[in-house]
């Protein structure tokens, strides 16, 4: 064997070698192409399409730490060590909602199904009953847990089935931006389940219709027969005018509601709202002060009316009055500052006054008055 041999059988032998390791390697699979989560721009901020659906969806809420003090905000409580002393103390609530908003469109319109939940901690006055005589004691100062189901909504165009709000306090835009809405004059029969429907013009002018079966033992229906609850609005560039009518189909009852909104400049709008029914004392003195569903202040008309002064982007002033035919007043003035994006700090004092009634209509007490103090800490997003 020459070395021109040995040569040409080494290369034969490397291109063997070489070929059969090429029949062996390794092929790399393509990577699947990632799915994003793609921007819901339609229905405004924080929407994202859920993937593999044209369905949009956001998910919000807060926390929130409320402190209350005063004879309107606070609480009393026993003294633990000598029970003929009884002490002013704080009110406070801890509170955590989460919302979830779901939207599409269909051949019917916008497809909305909406869910708040919360769970909240707070004090409150509690009493203690002597099982041997029944003697009531107190107040003592306690706390307790609660999980609630703020709203259910399910909405196809103008079609709304849920449990919310009643009609007959949404349909007039609740009441004022202040915290304590509600001190002294009550405007809202709460939450209740619902079935409405709303016409838009699209022109600024709606309207609605809807069935409610209201709450508690009381105000709930009692046959097949409806609560009912009808309401129109007309909305410009200039403020807005709203109206409300109730029917409690359990006693035969009616109460309206009419509100004004005038914006008078970009920094700051008012409001006026007025309340009218035909009060039955009797009624209200056997079910803990309302007469009826709809009818939730004293006597047979209200008044409420407040505004918003917005200082800059970060502060606005808050301001809330209200005043029925049973001579009972509140007020609240409050600011909301918001400190960081996000977080709002929002002070504010009340104030509230009023007579105890008899089943007749006549005052039975002197008049009674007291001050509070509110603090709210709230994380949005």
């Amino acid at each position: 064997m020459n070395i021109k041999s040995l040569l040409l059988g080494s290369a034969a032998a490397l291109v063997a070698v070489s070929g059969a390791r090429a029949a062996d390697a390794i092929v790399i699979a393509e990577p699947e192409p990632a799915e994003y989560v793609r921007i819901c721009d339609v229905y405004g901020a924080g929407f994202f399409y859920i993937p593999g659906t044209e369905t949009c969806l956001k998910i919000g809420g807060y926390l929130r730490y409320d402190i209350g003090v005063g004879d309107v905000s606070g609480i009393e409580s026993i003294d633990k060590k000598n029970f003929d002393k009884v002490h002013d103390t704080y009110f406070k609530r801890m509170r955590a909602q989460v919302t979830f908003d779901a939207r599409s469109e269909t051949e019917y319109g916008t497809l909305r199904g909406f869910i708040s939940t919360l769970y909240q901690r707070d004090s409150f006055e509690d009493s203690y009953i002597d099982p041997e005589d029944d003697d009531e004691f107190g107040p003592f100062s306690n706390t307790r847990d609660a999980w609630s189901l703020e709203h259910a909504i399910i909405q196809l165009g103008g079609l709304t089935i849920a449990y919310t709000d009643s009609l007959f306090e949404t349909l007039t835009d609740s009441a004022g931006s202040v915290i304590n809405d509600d001190i002294g004059v009550t405007y809202t029969p709460g939450k209740t389940h619902m079935i409405a429907y709303t016409f838009d013009g699209g022109n600024g002018f709606s309207a609605t219709i809807g069935v409610e079966e209201g709450s508690g033992i009381e105000y709930t229906i009692d046959s097949y027969v409806p609560h009912v609850v009808a309401g129109a609005s007309f909305t410009q560039g200039w403020g807005k005018v709203s109206g409300v009518v109730g029917y409690d189909s359990n006693y035969g009852e009616v109460a309206g509601k009419l509100r004004v909104d005038f914006n008078v400049n970009d920094a700051l709008s008012l409001w006026v709202m007025a309340g009218l029914q035909d009060y039955n004392y009797d009624r209200a003195w056997d079910l803990d002060g309302k007469s009826s569903y709809y009818g939730v202040w004293g006597g047979d008309w209200a008044v409420w009316g407040g505004g918003k002064y917005q200082f800059s982007d970060k502060a606005a002033l808050d301001f809330q009055l209200a005043y029925d035919d049973n001579e009972t007043f509140g007020a609240a003035v409050g600011v909301n500052y918001a400190l960081v994006p996000g977080f709002n700090i929002r002070p504010e004092v009340v104030y509230a006054s009023g007579y105890d009634y008899d089943w007749n209509g006549n005052k039975i007490s002197g008049k009674k008055d007291g001050w509070g103090g509110y603090l709210r800490f709230q994380r949005s997003f």
